[in-house]
């Protein structure tokens, strides 16, 4: 496909995902997006594409920092509750309430039994969110070892990048495993039929994003404007299931 192509392609499922906010904002649909993934796996790439032209006054991209000591002492999703969507709003979590999952078992920043009450209970503030008439979409962004490792190096040496530094990339790589560990039973403990987790195969960014939009356009788009935009790739974009834990779908 040439540049040209590509570019017309992409504008074209751009313009689909106005189309859907447009009858979303009108029929006050609530939707909730979140993004997570290995650290580098182009989160924040993939929201810009998805916002680029999304209205700013009915989108919010949230990204929490650490917990404050106040927070610590709240129930764990209060601090996520406060900035679900309204009727006709669009809220995207760039990382959420699944840090828990990852980074802080990781990291240590939450104990096993911490850890234990958020899968048990995960499933259930999300079966609680849905019976209250929000959509919900998770994406999980899957990156190589070898792709990660060519992204951080690019992020510590460019001094464009110097915002997305974190004290904790070099852990990405020496923890790879554990992080592996951690991912495989967060998304087999929280995958459910109505709140599923979508896997993408991101190495490649642009395909990424360009199937990314294809999911959200085919998810909760009408019928007329779905008809308009390819499905999504099933080989770079697909629900979660066990065997892609071990059939090379997402990366040990």
């Amino acid at each position: 496909m040439s540049k040209h192509d590509d570019e017309a392609e992409f504008d074209a499922h751009q313009l689909a995902l106005v189309r859907w906010q447009q009858h979303a904002i009108e029929a006050g649909e609530k939707l909730a997006i979140v993004f997570e993934g290995r650290d580098a796996a182009g989160k924040d790439g993939a929201i810009r594409a998805v916002t680029q032209h999304l209205s700013v006054r009915n989108t919010r991209v949230v990204a929490l920092p650490k917990p404050s000591d106040r927070d610590r002492s709240q129930w764990f999703f209060q601090r996520y509750v406060r900035h679900l969507p309204a009727g006709g709003e669009t809220v995207i979590f760039n990382r959420s309430w699944y840090n828990r999952g990852g980074v802080e078992r990781v990291m240590g920043f939450s104990t096993p039994e911490d850890q234990e009450a958020f899968l048990r209970e995960a499933p259930i503030f999300e079966a609680m969110l849905l019976s209250s008439s929000l959509r919900l979409v998770k994406f999980w962004l899957d990156v190589s070892k070898d792709e990660q490792a060519r992204r951080l190096k690019e992020r510590a040496t460019d001094p464009l990048k110097a915002l997305k530094r974190s004290p904790l990339d070099a852990a990405a790589q020496e923890r790879w495993d554990a992080y592996t560990e951690a991912r495989d039973e967060m998304l087999t403990r929280t995958h459910m039929p109505d709140a599923p987790w979508i896997c993408v195969r991101s190495d490649h960014k642009r395909t990424a994003r360009l199937n990314i939009i294809r999911c959200l356009v085919h998810s909760f788009a009408p019928k007329a404007i779905r008809a308009k935009v390819d499905k999504p790739d099933p080989g770079v974009v697909f629900p979660f299931e066990l065997a892609a834990l071990q059939d090379g779908r997402l990366e040990r």
